[in-house]
């Protein structure tokens, strides 16, 4: 058999076995910088809806809605580049009260069943039970004296948010670093969405 049909046919038995294969994968890769993003929760401002060290799977370009938890671009303390994971409570151009833990929305009542289990044990015994394994958190839920207040310790405060930008808080209200720390966040910061956490296993959970 002539050379050239040889190495023809040596391509089509690759391609028959391995060419699925390489397809799936090249789909991934792509995929992978196009459509999603893997990300790893740091802290315990999202508690107790994510946990630190819990895996993510982001999708990028989607449309963002009020409550959706998203992850954005952002910087620490240091000014390090840093992602963070938080849950958009005001849309661009809201109006947002907090008042002794309730939340209106362009003066509209608004629930948050996402804190309901940290918001009780706050009214028990302002979550000292809860932050036992870290005495900095203790001293700061003692100091609150409501669950979500601003960054001045006031349970009476009112955001607009500017078009263009997002109000982002984290579900622990008490740890957490947000918007009423730093600031709303733009439109071009935001990574995008939420969609699943695959790790660890028995915490799978589509969002």
């Amino acid at each position: 058999m002539p050379r050239r049909q040889k190495s023809r046919g040596s391509l089509r038995s690759f391609l028959k076995e391995w060419g699925a294969f390489i397809l799936l994968m090249t789909l991934f890769i792509v995929s992978r910088y196009t459509i999603w993003n893997p990300v790893t929760v740091d802290g315990h401002s999202m508690d107790p809806t994510l946990s630190d060290n819990e895996m993510l799977i982001v999708l990028l370009h989607t449309n963002i809605e009020r409550f959706d938890i998203v992850v954005a671009n952002s910087r620490d303390d240091s000014g390090k580049e840093t992602q963070i994971v938080k849950r958009v409570i005001g849309m661009p151009g809201d109006v947002v009260n907090f008042n002794n833990d309730v939340l209106t929305v362009n003066g509209k009542v608004v629930d948050e069943p996402y804190v309901a289990d940290y918001l009780a044990a706050f009214r028990k015994d302002k979550l000292q039970e809860t932050y036992s394994y870290n005495s900095y958190f203790q001293e700061l839920a003692r100091k609150s004296q409501t669950f979500t207040t601003d960054a001045d310790f006031n349970s009476n405060f009112t955001v607009t948010v500017p078009e263009g930008q997002y109000f982002l808080v984290g579900d622990d209200r008490i740890v957490s670093k947000d918007s009423r720390h730093v600031g709303t966040y733009s439109e071009e910061s935001l990574v995008g969405e939420v969609k699943l956490r695959y790790w660890p296993l028995n915490h799978l959970n589509l969002f």
